[in-house]
C-alpha cells in the first residue's frame, strides 16, 4: 500500500474514533438519564425506550470497534 492510501486510512480511523467517542458520550448521558428516572418511568414505556436506545448505541460502538480493529491489520 502506498503512503497516500495509508494516509487516507489513518484519517478514516481517526474519524471512526471520533464517531465512537461521540456515541459513547451520548450513551453515557442516556444511561444517566435512565438511572435518574423514577422507578415508575423506568419500568414503563419511557424506560424501555431509553434502554433500547442504550442497547442500539452499544451495538454501534461495538461495530465501530470492529471496523477499527480491521483497519489495524492493514500494513
Amino acid at each position: 500500500m502506498n503512503d497516500t492510501r495509508r494516509k487516507k486510512l489513518k484519517e478514516a480511523y481517526s474519524q471512526l474514533d471520533d464517531a465512537k467517542n461521540t456515541i459513547e458520550g451520548v450513551k453515557d448521558e442516556e444511561e444517566e438519564s435512565l438511572e435518574s428516572m423514577p422507578d415508575g418511568l423506568k419500568e414503563g414505556e419511557k424506560g424501555e425506550k431509553a434502554q433500547e436506545t442504550i442497547d442500539y448505541l452499544a451495538n454501534a460502538i461495538e461495530a465501530l470497534d470492529g471496523a477499527m480493529e480491521q483497519l489495524n491489520y492493514i500494513e
